[in-house]
């Protein structure tokens, strides 16, 4: 299985960066991984926070294909603890899915057809984190859900 995290906008941030590729590191021994920034969009100001909706959500479905799993990260979705995310990540691969994405969507979250599209939302917490950091900490728990998949120290339970 492959897994594939999508997010709206670099960061700027040289300390973040460092912790998300050292983590993409670590992942690449579990699992092959991918991360893909779609560039912020050019001329907001012009545009409604509905019209920014759709276009990010065009560019989000062009990096999809019909096979796909779709995860949102989003505030609404389902909360789980680590250890329960490690399951979430192991029935995936029991399924034979061949590509799970999952969605860190822009300032404004996702247009409705990118909902629709979508087989799923998680939700990392009912705090509020900035999209820059949201990156880090799901990378962080991926390579934290494969470390107890594998059994490994990493995860103090």
């Amino acid at each position: 299985m492959n897994i594939k995290l999508i997010a709206i906008g670099k960061t700027d941030n040289k300390n973040l960066i460092a912790l998300i590729e050292d983590y993409k590191k670590r992942l690449g021994f579990y699992i092959r991984f991918e991360f893909e920034i779609i560039p912020d969009l050019k001329k907001v100001k012009h545009l409604s926070e509905a019209q920014q909706k759709e276009k990010e959500g065009e560019l989000i479905l062009a990096k999809t294909q019909t096979a796909d799993v779709l995860v949102l990260l989003d505030e609404n979705g389902k909360q789980m603890d680590s250890i329960a995310f490690s399951s979430y990540l192991q029935k995936h691969m029991n399924a034979g899915i061949k590509t799970l994405i999952f969605v860190i969507g822009g300032p404004y979250g996702f247009s409705n057809a990118v909902y629709k599209r979508a087989n799923g939302k998680l939700g990392l917490s009912q705090m509020t984190f900035s999209h820059q950091m949201v990156r880090l900490f799901f990378i962080e728990q991926l390579y934290r859900g494969f470390t107890i998949l594998k059994n490994e120290p990493y995860h103090h339970r």
